[in-house]
């Protein structure tokens, strides 16, 4: 593995998001929906960064499975237990790269007519995007290349490393059986 993005860089990141999202939602309250696993670690470092009053549901789905590039089908495997209609909702997500999960996760939300619905995003990589679909708040642009870390992973491993880095599980597996 190598490291593309320190610590301290994403931290930086995280708080500039905190800010913007501080300044958009002026007056108002965020229910925050964190799609699980990925973005838990990133979801809380900016809940932290939110001077506000926000509340937290989580929504689990799966398009990778094991995979490094996305099956193209959405499984959800937990759904929210909040009412949100009428509600400012901020989906918050750790990498858009088709975009497929995304636009699923939008649709599915805006059926149940909340006021606004904004995503934020760690990581875009448009490399491989499916949809016309953007992030309303993004903390880091790439291009391309499978990566693990803050709460990122393959085949649930690396989501507790505190930086981010590229991983090549071919490569993995050849060091693991010499």
């Amino acid at each position: 593995m190598k490291q593309l993005y320190t610590k301290q860089y994403i931290a930086q990141q995280v708080a500039r998001l905190g800010i913007e999202i501080d300044r958009d939602y002026h007056n108002k309250e965020i229910l925050m929906i964190v799609v699980l696993k990925g973005a838990m670690m990133f979801a809380a470092d900016l809940a932290r960064e939110i001077d506000r009053p926000l509340s937290m549901d989580f929504i689990q789905v799966s398009s990778y499975g094991g995979q490094t590039a996305s099956s193209g089908e959405i499984t959800f495997k937990k759904d929210i237990e909040t009412d949100i209609y009428g509600k400012d909702i901020l989906i918050v997500e750790d990498i858009i790269d088709t975009g497929l999960t995304l636009q699923i996760l939008k649709q599915h939300l805006l059926k149940r007519k909340p006021a606004s619905l904004k995503t934020c995003t760690l990581i875009d990589k448009q490399k491989h995007r499916c949809v016309p679909i953007e992030s309303d708040y993004c903390g880091i642009t790439m291009d391309d290349g499978f990566i693990v870390g803050y709460g990122l992973d393959y085949d649930e491993l690396y989501r507790n490393l505190d930086a981010i880095y590229t991983f090549d599980p071919t490569q993995q597996l050849a060091q693991g059986d010499a």
